[in-house]
């Protein structure tokens, strides 16, 4: 017996199927405008309003229209939404030149590094206070580290006492944000400058 005819899929085997639900998603920033606006009666706010108040969609599209802008809802969370009469490319042109500005005013925290040993002698000592002085005069973190190598770990308490040493001589430029740390061969304290008055 013949099997019976089974018509081809109109998309490849294996291929994901098209989501109509993910079809044309919008971007979070993007609002709701014009007749994307799903409610019966909007509140209409704004400088360009004649008397703000409620108002049928459709008077509220009508009047969006005669000022040749865009119907734009704020806040569609309260009932009736909050709309507002205005050029919405140029609104997202704005939101966008604030969220680039925020970013770049948003301090990137660079974290530098002071490495020493428990028996490091004044000079050297004093070499390392100069860096970290300039490190967190531009704003970086300072993270001094003490290595222990070998039998050095015998001499924890040297090492403390150095990093100790080493956040009072900065006080004027940075905080230590911690007591030194011991971690295996290592102990660590972090210092962030100061904050400019």
């Amino acid at each position: 017996m013949a099997a019976p005819y089974r018509p081809k899929p109109s998309f490849k085997p294996g291929a994901r199927r098209p989501d109509p639900h993910t079809a044309q998603k919008k971007d979070e920033n993007e609002l709701n405008i014009n007749e994307e606006i799903s409610a019966a009666q909007v509140r209409l706010v704004g400088d360009n309003i004649p008397e703000p108040g409620i108002y049928p969609i459709s008077k509220a599209l009508k009047l969006a229209d005669e000022l040749e802008l865009d119907l734009v809802e704020i806040s569609a969370k309260v009932d009736p939404p909050v709309c507002k009469i205005l050029d919405y490319q140029k609104y997202l042109y704005q939101q966008k030149k604030k969220a680039k500005e925020m970013k770049s005013n948003a301090a990137k925290v660079v974290i530098k590094e002071i490495r020493f040993g428990p028996n490091t002698d004044e000079h050297d000592f004093q070499f390392k206070l100069k860096h970290a002085r300039e490190f967190l005069q531009e704003g970086s973190k300072v993270k001094a580290t003490i290595f222990f190598r070998g039998r050095a770990i015998m001499f924890k308490d040297q090492g403390e006492k150095q990093l100790l040493r080493f956040a009072v001589e900065l006080e004027e430029f940075g905080r230590a944000e911690n007591m030194p740390v011991l971690e295996g061969k290592r102990m660590n304290m972090m210092i962030a400058p100061n904050k400019k008055k």
